[in-house]
């Protein structure tokens, strides 16, 4: 059986300095890493997708995989810090982060509307 792909969401809005700083850094990395899914989710515009999830921090970022969500929190814009954060997540014992009902909701949606 082959694994589900890694997909990264970058929970961002247009408005946001950092998020507009993300941006460039997440395409960069999504360029050394193409076998994993990345999306850019604006809060604003996709905010019936969002749910009753409050994004607190700007940018944020969710990482899932199958039925789970592996990370969900705010990353500073460095190619670095999210290169890292990959690597981390297939180390052995790495433990998933543990996520709220929204967040956990909001993974549902977004598999969904991938599949």
């Amino acid at each position: 059986m082959v694994a589900e792909p890694l997909h990264v969401v970058s929970l961002c809005a247009q408005w946001c300095g950092t998020c507009r700083d993300w941006k460039p850094v997440m395409d960069e990395v999504a360029s050394t890493h193409p076998q994993l899914r990345w999306r850019w989710l604006d809060i604003e515009d996709e905010a019936e997708l969002l749910g009753d999830l409050d994004v607190e921090t700007l940018p944020s970022v969710l990482i899932g995989q199958g039925e789970r969500v592996l990370f969900f929190g705010p990353v500073l814009p460095r190619v670095e810090l999210l290169t890292r954060l990959l690597e981390t997540l297939g180390e052995p014992g790495y433990r998933a982060t543990q996520v709220d009902g929204e967040v956990a909701a909001l993974w549902q949606r977004l598999r969904r509307a991938s599949a």
